[in-house]
């Protein structure tokens, strides 16, 4: 994993752009985030996002399994750590949100970090997992060698629910902001989305790509995962 991020997270492939911190502003808008939450991001991996949550005043720290992550920052705490094998390297009830995005489809075995996940959220806090929906990802979904778990709506409820999470709920979103407010729109493309080519290099991409986004909630009786 030495050169991951440099390999598929290179310039020339995925630009950075202004998505991030309109992703980041939407999630910080759709789930009413405060400045001065403490947030996590594990699979922090370059961090456009994570830095877009640190503007919006959030108290954010990360990890990542690649030290090529380390380059990327420099006021904000990174920890290297193989979470699937080690778990996350923070004591327990030590975050109000645990964000993550292109990460659980990376394991193996995904219920650790579930388990994880629930250990380090303060009670009442809220879980973020966003992930690439399976059922229209699914034609190049192993491009990426590494991706392991591939999730639907379906699974990404489900293991919320068995890792003792409450008021679960997953959605999908196009990764076009203009289309987020208009879901009028967003049924036009739904219908169009089967007609987009498989790895087309331009935008139109996110016609056809969807992102699931699951949220839940560390019960506030919460007790221990087995």
């Amino acid at each position: 994993m030495s050169k991951y991020i440099s390999t598929i997270y290179h310039d020339s492939i995925r630009p950075q752009t202004t998505y991030p911190q309109e992703f980041a502003k939407h999630l910080y808008n759709m789930f009413g985030l405060q400045p001065g939450l403490s947030l996590l991001e594990p699979g922090c991996g370059r961090g456009d996002v994570l830095k877009s949550f640190k503007s919006l005043g959030l108290d954010v720290k990360g990890c990542d399994i690649s030290e090529e992550t380390l380059s990327f920052y420099k006021d904000i705490e990174i920890k290297i750590a193989d979470i699937e094998s080690d778990g996350l390297p923070y004591a327990d009830e030590s975050f109000d949100v645990v964000f993550s995005k292109s990460f659980i489809e990376h394991f193996y075995y995904p219920e650790r970090y579930m388990k994880e996940a629930f250990r380090v959220l303060r009670p009442g806090g809220l879980l973020i997992t966003c992930a690439p929906d399976w059922e229209s990802n699914y034609k190049k979904y192993f491009d990426d060698y590494t991706h392991r778990t591939p999730f639907t709506i379906v699974s990404l409820r489900d293991i919320k629910h068995i890792f003792s999470f409450d008021s679960v709920k997953v959605i999908k979103l196009r990764q076009l902001p203009f289309t987020w407010n208009r879901p009028v729109l967003n049924l036009f493309l739904d219908f169009i989305s089967p007609f987009v080519p498989v790895r087309t290099k331009s935008k139109v991409r996110w016609v056809r790509e969807l992102l699931l986004i699951g949220s839940a909630r560390k019960p506030l009786n919460k007790g221990k995962v087995l």
